[in-house]
């Protein structure tokens, strides 16, 4: 799940008013100049009836098999799919009902985007953040293989994974390196890649979460209180935050699921807009939305809204057996609240994504259980009396997955100084290490439930993201491994009786930690409040006091996020600085790997590090208030992380795309080619919608939900059967949602397929450039392409925006590779607030497509309609 403590937080019904972004009355996007605007100039405009899925071409199968199934379901069938059994009513973290009768067993949903969470003999990978420092799109994809073979091996049907939300539009927001990066084309890029991988496997991928999540704290409603809202307007919400979902649903995402917060007034998990106009009607997305655990907040609204399946099930308060669906959704079906066809189309999409990814050909059932290491165990854990039986068979599904892990860690350190060459080390190198993120936890491995504390080197954040190391390789073993004149102080104060001697190296080790919400860490609730952008454990410290007494000090971070280094940066002893991310359980050998030389880092900073916090605007900083919800207007618009250190001519300290090697790299001959030209500013009309599955929309007979005979009850299990179905009356006076309507929109022009209208994805230019290793070592080379779009589009833009990267293979010294850069129609474009479509310059006139090495080292710009030539900022 997205995750959250268990019962700690009381979800209630909050009647919440539909919204969404809007254009002014002139019809162009609102911008507001400070955060004081008025936030009631965001809101969300109803969107209904719920589009259907099924009329994609390469969903037709799998639907026409779904609908033979949901044809010949009852309606108790039908809502089991629909619905959580409950927290702790089974092995997985949430679970669905069955369909037994049809082969559909429980449903399994599990965390995490880096590991199956709370099991056994699994991987632990590195984190989303580590994996968008690769610029890796070869091992992103393979990441994703990984995950989804050992979720399958596992017997989960549905992993929650990737996040591409939050995108790190708040530094300081605690759930960001959950995600890939501070730019919506390597998210985009990453998750997509990512999605193919684990969906190869069997496993269904769910992209999350949706939309506008930047902050943990004050996230959810509750009996007391309402989630923050998270007010965008249309342009910002198309061209940044939606853009990873949208790639994701083009990759084929089996689901979706929705954020906790507000999205411009508007409940995430019942936002009209949001579901039925964005995601199903524009993005044409073909799986089904479920929410994040406990963001179910009502009945008949969120099911009108378009969500289509509610984890873990539980009304208001978990575990009371309450639930705004389960009966209550055979209740609304009986007295027609709730159209027939909506729940036709819920579970068709269910069960149309099940049998896309092959889980009906002997896919297994879940041989693991999150609620207990035992052998044996309680069955529903939730329930008074329980069954118990074996939960846990101990099936291990790392197979050769430690090498994945291994190369995403090594290939994601990203090298930001390195004076006097002082790295590579060589092996007899006299060595000093200090700091405990160079040890293990000393309460022993995985002795934090669910990563919350941060003790040891830092391998994950902490809350629902994370998974149990099935082991760590920690780097003070793995450098006593290799060195024999290695001298370890583990501990975060300076030793006073260290001796130095010039032949010395000292190697620093600090960190910085984040999570989630649900548990707070040495004061950080989920977001870095306490410890701000600076290292935990007074690390600049312990680097200000090495650099006092060696030569040559490096420093290895391990960081969910931008850190701050002004204190020791410019020491003239600092000779080096690593960012290892968050490596996961090879957390060791992938820092020697880098640290000896037997590989070049080749990571590179998925976002920007400043030089001051104050540096950043000031919107994006954490916010509370202890009353009333929290209005989050997105008021710097599209200037997040380098867009807005280029706009407001900032330099920071290190830029966003910045990574050093071991060698050097030469971009040289560049080549601009064309695709499909853009001859309107507009695409091509959108392909018309093909077919959907049509059923009886009569009400079935309240018999269906009658409970069976002699059936054997769990107490506080969520079921779809109502005590006396036939007393349903019919609720005609029923107060609908305001706009809802039966009557279906248009069209949208900007969709017609995955992730939008097919010709938005035709390739548009291509730049060819050829990457030569001009150094004397082994190296891996990352050319990233930026475009700068024209004045003539008549609108603020960023003077760049990545849209493509590209890495080279290991190339010795003097060897060169080319590398290829294809920017599609809609990496040139413009979301139109007026005509609700993408926007492109004809011809590409006036765009310029910048290639380098970082947002800041472009030295090859290509113009359309002209030439290729070399450049600088």
């Amino acid at each position: 799940m997205a995750g959250f403590a268990i019962c700690l937080t009381l979800v209630s019904l909050i009647n919440l008013t539909l919204s969404t972004p809007t254009a002014n009355s002139a019809g162009h996007t609102v911008h507001l100049n400070s955060r004081d605007s008025n936030a009631d100039e965001y809101s969300s405009p109803p969107y209904y009836p719920t589009p259907k899925g099924g009329w994609i071409s390469n969903w037709t199968q799998a639907y026409e098999k779904a609908h033979r199934v949901v044809s010949n379901m009852t309606l108790a069938e039908k809502v089991n799919l629909t619905t959580g059994t409950g927290m702790f009513m089974g092995p997985c973290v949430g679970q669905t009902g069955s369909a037994l009768r049809f082969g559909i067993p429980n449903i399994c949903l599990m965390d995490s985007p880096l590991g199956v969470r709370n099991a056994d003999h699994n991987t632990a990978f590195p984190a989303g953040i580590t994996v968008g420092a690769t610029f890796d799109k070869d091992l992103m994809y393979a990441r994703g293989v990984g995950l989804g073979e050992e979720a399958k091996g596992k017997g989960v049907n549905v992993l929650m994974g990737p996040a591409v939300g939050p995108l790190g539009r708040k530094p300081r927001g605690g759930r960001n390196w959950e995600a890939f990066g501070a730019d919506p084309s390597l998210q985009a890029i990453a998750a997509a890649q990512t999605i193919k991988g684990m969906q190869s496997a069997g496993a269904i991928a769910t992209i999350k979460h949706f939309i506008g999540y930047e902050q943990e704290q004050h996230r959810m409603s509750s009996v007391v209180t309402q989630g923050y809202s998270s007010n965008i307007d249309d342009r910002t919400l198309h061209e940044l935050y939606l853009w990873p979902f949208a790639e994701g649903v083009r990759a084929g995402v089996g689901s979706v699921m929705t954020a906790y917060n507000d999205v411009n007034r508007s409940s995430c998990s019942q936002n009209s807009k949001l579901i039925n106009g964005i995601l199903k009607d524009e993005l044409g997305f073909q799986g089904f939305i479920v929410t994040d655990w406990f963001g179910h907040i009502g009945g008949v609204s969120a099911t009108l809204a378009g969500l289509d399946m509610s984890m873990p099930g539980d009304g208001a308060i978990p575990v009371l057996g309450d639930s705004y669906w389960a009966s209550e959704l055979s209740r609304s079906i009986l007295n027609g609240t709730v159209p027939v066809e909506r729940l036709n189309d819920m579970v068709t999409r269910i069960v149309a994504t099940w049998y896309k990814f092959g889980q009906d050909e002997d896919y297994p059932l879940p041989n693991f259980s999150v609620n207990t290491d035992d052998e044996n165990g309680l069955l529903y854990p939730g329930a008074l009396f329980s069954p118990s039986g074996v939960v846990n068979k101990f099936v291990n599904v790392q197979g050769n997955h430690n090498v994945t892990a291994r190369s995403v860690a090594r290939d994601a350190i990203t090298l930001l100084k390195n004076d006097d060459d002082v790295l590579p080390l060589k092996r007899n190198a006299s060595l000093k290490i200090f700091g405990t993120d160079a040890g293990g936890n000393t309460d022993g491995l995985n002795s934090c439930s669910d990563g919350g504390c941060d003790k040891g080197v830092l391998t994950q954040g902490w809350g629902s993201g994370t998974s149990k190391l099935p082991y760590l390789i920690t780097p003070q073993e793995a450098i006593a491994n290799v060195s024999a004149n290695a001298e370890f102080h583990i501990t975060d104060s300076f030793p006073s009786d260290v001796k130095a001697s010039p032949a010395d190296i000292a190697i620093v080790f600090i960190n910085s930690d984040s999570g989630e919400n649900y548990i707070t860490v040495e004061n950080n609730p989920g977001d870095r409040t306490s410890a701000g952008l600076y290292a935990w454990h007074n690390g600049d410290d312990l680097v200000k006091a090495a650099a006092e007494k060696f030569s040559n000090v490096v420093v290895v971070i391990h960081t969910v996020g931008p850190i701050i280094m002004e204190k020791w940066i410019d020491l003239e002893s600092v000779k080096a600085v690593l960012v290892a991310h968050l490596p996961g359980q090879e957390a060791g050998d992938s820092l020697v790997d880098i640290l000896f030389g037997d590989y070049s880092p080749s990571g590179h900073l998925p976002y920007t590090i400043p030089r001051s916090e104050s540096d950043y605007p000031s919107s994006v900083g954490l916010l509370a208030q202890p009353f009333g919800q929290i209005q989050d207007t997105f008021t710097e618009g599209l200037y997040v992380d380098y867009r807005h250190f280029l706009k407001a001519n900032v330099t920071p300290r290190y830029p966003f795309g910045h990574g050093l090697s071991y060698t050097t790299f030469n971009i040289s001959e560049p080549t601009l080619s064309m695709g499909t030209p853009l001859s309107d500013a507009y695409p091509s009309p959108r392909p018309t919608k093909g077919p959907t599955p049509t059923y009886a929309s009569t009400i079935p007979p309240a018999s269906e939900v009658a409970w069976p005979k002699n059936f054997n009850r769990i107490w506080r299990y969520l079921y779809p059967y109502l005590d006396n179905p036939e007393a349903v009356t019919s609720k005609a006076d029923y107060p609908y949602p305001t706009g809802y309507t039966n009557e279906s929109h248009p069209a949208p022009r900007a969709g017609g397929g995955e992730g939008g209208n097919p010709a938005l994805f035709d390739t548009a230019f291509t730049v060819s450039v050829k990457v030569t290793n001009t150094g004397r070592r082994n190296g891996r080379a990352v050319a990233q392409l930026y475009v700068e779009l024209p004045s003539s589009l008549e609108l603020d833009t960023p003077s760049r925006q990545l849209r493509q990267f590209g890495k080279s293979k290991t190339l010795a010294p003097g060897q060169s590779e080319v590398l290829e850069l294809a920017v599609t129609r809609k990496d040139l474009s413009v979301w139109d607030v007026v005509t609700q479509d993408w926007k492109a310059p004809v011809n590409g006139e006036g765009v310029k497509l910048w290639v380098g090495e970082s947002v800041a080292d472009l030295n090859i710009v290509c113009e359309v309609g002209g030439k290729c030539s070399s450049a600088s900022l």
